[in-house]
């Protein structure tokens, strides 16, 4: 009868698979900590922990030179875009300088009241909304409505043959304001041009200007 001491050196149960040396934890785990001993050694580990390093080094430049370039392009689109604006604004204001200079309207009134409307004098945007209300007047006139003022030609003309007769009202209560309430009368430049604004479209919609 066997022991188990004799079981355990006989050779034939040592050479079978569930015997194996390979299946035993405490062989694997030196083996494995012989191989990482092999592996990572003081050397390599050191020439590891350098690589590392460069590595790093090299991201972290990539990142401040990302960064740098990033904030140097959007300084250039910045500059871009206000050169841009500022040019088309200079363009626009030469335009309507040059407009101005030559005279480009069929009627030369309109001229003295754009003049009045770019003057820095408050007044002088009163005096173009006057004057673009007396211009009104004589175009109703040239197209045969009847009246001794604005206001009873106005009262003649309908949607049908005067399409934009709401917003003659309109200015024209304006200047009445304009002339009954004079220096009491508060006008800012945004409004006298709009006003002006709709006087163009009255008199561009009968090709008067």
């Amino acid at each position: 009868m066997y022991t188990s001491g004799t079981l355990n050196q006989n050779p034939l149960i040592e050479n079978t698979f569930l015997g194996s040396k390979f299946l035993s934890p405490e062989y694997l785990f030196n083996q494995g900590s012989e191989f990482f001993k092999y592996i990572f050694t003081e050397k390599t580990l050191t020439g590891f922990y350098i690589f590392l390093s460069v590595l790093a080094i090299f991201f972290i430049a990539v990142i401040v030179y990302t960064t740098i370039r990033m904030f140097e392009i959007r300084a250039k689109e910045r500059a871009h875009l206000k050169h841009e604006i500022e040019e088309y604004a200079h363009n626009q204001a030469l335009k309507e300088k040059k407009s101005q200079e030559e005279g480009v309207f069929k009627n030369e009134r309109w001229k003295k009241v754009l003049n009045y409307l770019f003057s820095i004098n408050e007044n002088d945007w009163k005096l173009a909304i006057i004057e673009a209300d007396s211009m009104l007047f004589d175009l109703l006139a040239q197209l045969g409505f009847k009246g001794e003022n604005l206001g009873d030609k106005l009262k003649e003309a309908n949607q049908d043959n005067f399409r934009s007769l709401s917003s003659a009202w309109e200015v024209h209560n304006i200047r009445n304001k304009i002339a009954h309430e004079g220096s009491s009368f508060e006008l800012s430049l945004h409004e006298a041009k709009r006003v002006i604004a709709l006087y163009e479209q009255i008199f561009q919609e009968f090709a008067y200007i």
